[in-house]
């Protein structure tokens, strides 16, 4: 393997290490995991009166009611009549967490690895740290869907009843530091 590959595979690595601790900072730390929307479509025009609509994160819920100027904010842990969010961060928000921190300690270790060349060894260590993170984060991810799937499959249903949910940016930030983590 000539130098020019080595170095560009070194800087390729050290990029997708960096956007992939930087995306997922941004996920866990965001509260647009997933957003909701809950309301009564009326019979005779079909219109839909939104009831509530949500976007949570992995740390709390912002419910808003149709207006997104009046925003109640409410901890996740907090809002007992929300199922969704409290089995959500139980189940869910230990893995992003340990992600976070195995891909900080993984970019440091691969970092000072590429500073000093002769310490090949831990450019391994490093890689194994990015391949843990990036599991624990897709087991976190796996945990979050399932979670919101069982919550919206135990939903009692009705011809009148509006519901509609999809996972939002941060949700993507997240599964895309997934690949960045496995690429680096």
């Amino acid at each position: 393997m000539s130098s020019c590959s080595s170095r560009a595979l070194t800087l390729l690595s050290s990029v997708f290490g960096a956007c992939g601790l930087l995306l997922v900072g941004i996920a866990v730390s965001t509260d647009y995991w997933l957003y909701m929307e809950e309301g009564v479509v009326s019979p005779q025009n079909q219109s839909t009166e939104v009831r509530m609509a949500l976007h949570a994160g992995l740390w709390r819920v912002c419910f808003f009611a149709g207006k997104p100027q009046k925003t109640l904010l409410g901890p996740i842990l907090g809002s007992p009549g929300k199922k969704i969010g409290a089995e959500t961060v139980r189940t869910a928000t230990p893995f992003p967490m340990v992600s976070l921190f195995l891909v900080f300690t993984a970019f440091v270790i691969s970092n000072v690895g590429h500073i000093r060349p002769q310490r090949t060894l831990l450019a391994f260590v490093s890689g194994i740290f990015f391949i843990l993170s990036g599991l624990s984060l897709v087991v976190g991810l796996v945990l979050y869907i399932s979670s919101i799937n069982d919550e919206v499959m135990n939903r009692p249903g009705g011809s009148e009843q509006y519901f509609q949910y999809r996972y939002g940016w941060s949700f993507a930030f997240a599964a895309s530091s997934f690949l960045l983590k496995e690429g680096s």
